[in-house]
């Protein structure tokens, strides 16, 4: 549980992790009713959410993402919980398995198993039994062949990364834990539920890549809306326990509205980190869209997936809040 306890956010220096419970801070999470899936640009989603979140919806804690919604007598067997890159999905199930394995929640379950399909693709031409690709990962494990005496928890990590086949349609039926076959077929019959229907899923995608899946195989779909402005505030107050520095800069994101969208996914903090947030931090779309290209150029390759300002659905969205703030700028020189 050592790898889930902490991460590396924003721009990550060599052993300088930062303790998940010590800043993780509650997303907003709610089921998407009518169970499709918004496929539109990452950043249109960002902004969209900005303005409609948590005025309708109801909230699912991340407790709760296996328990009964209102109205239901049963959970879902396969949850999908989609959300723009970047947003936290990652978090969310490095959270959820911590907690579970610290005792502090989803007591009834006995084992909760995290993959991310980056490590399933490179097992791509390989063969196991279920039994043997869990012992792959999950040392644990090993000894143990009855997983259906047990409740069970697989957490499919990053659907969008997958380079694996999910042949729904051609993949034979497959029940038995204890025979190999591909890793693929192995994935198919378990989301589907013919290969341990007991067990429970959770899967993790980006909106374009959720189709992958196919819909009578997902019991409910859940979207990441990003934090509420009061979680924003909470977060960055972890974040940054001095609180002088937590106000400034938690009153310059709300005098802002092009920081309000940029920093929507508020586990990217480079723009402040990079410069040092010094005593005039940026206001105009120029600096924000300077400051936050100059993070991108320095350091890609810990950047956490923001959207790339060069990148034209980019350009299209903050041009029309850059000639409002403009506007707004020299009306009051």
């Amino acid at each position: 549980m050592q790898k889930f306890r902490r991460v590396f956010e924003g721009i990550a220096k060599a052993g300088q992790p930062t303790g998940l419970n010590d800043f993780f801070t509650e997303l907003f999470i709610t089921e998407r009713v009518s169970g499709e899936v918004n496929k539109e640009h990452g950043v249109r989603l960002i902004e969209t959410a900005s303005r409609k979140l948590a005025k309708e919806e109801t909230p699912i804690k991340l407790e709760d993402i296996f328990k009964p919604l209102p109205g239901q007598d049963q959970p879902s067997r396969t949850i999908m919980t989609t959300g723009v890159a970047g947003i936290g999905k990652t978090v969310l199930t490095h959270k959820f398995t911590l907690d579970w394995a610290e005792g502090k929640a989803n007591h009834d379950i006995h084992f909760t198993l995290p993959f991310t399909f980056r490590e399933l693709n490179l097992l791509k031409e390989k063969e196991f039994s279920l039994v043997e690709l869990l012992h792959h990962f999950f040392i644990q494990t090993k000894g143990i062949r009855r997983y259906d005496l047990f409740q069970v928890v697989f957490i499919l990590d990053g659907l969008d990364e997958c380079r694996l086949p999910l042949d729904f349609q051609n993949n034979p039926i497959w029940t038995d834990v204890t025979k190999s076959t591909s890793v693929d077929v192995l994935l198919t019959n378990l989301i589907r539920g013919d290969l341990l229907p007991s067990t429970r899923i959770w899967i993790t995608t980006r909106p374009a890549a959720a189709n992958q899946i196919p819909a009578e195989c997902v019991g409910m779909v859940t979207e990441v809306r990003g934090f509420t402005d009061p979680q924003k505030e909470e977060y960055f107050r972890k974040r940054f326990r001095e609180e002088t520095l937590a106000s400034r800069i938690i009153s310059h994101i709300k005098t802002s509205r092009i920081l309000h969208i940029i920093l929507y996914l508020c586990t990217n903090r480079n723009v402040q980190e990079a410069n040092g947030f010094t005593d005039t931090p940026p206001v105009t779309p120029s600096e924000v869209i300077g400051n936050t290209s100059q993070c991108q150029a320095s350091e890609p390759e810990v950047i956490i997936d923001l959207p790339s300002m060069s990148d034209p659905d980019v350009i299209n969205l903050l041009i029309p809040h850059a000639e409002l703030l403009t506007y707004e700028e020299a009306s009051n020189v």
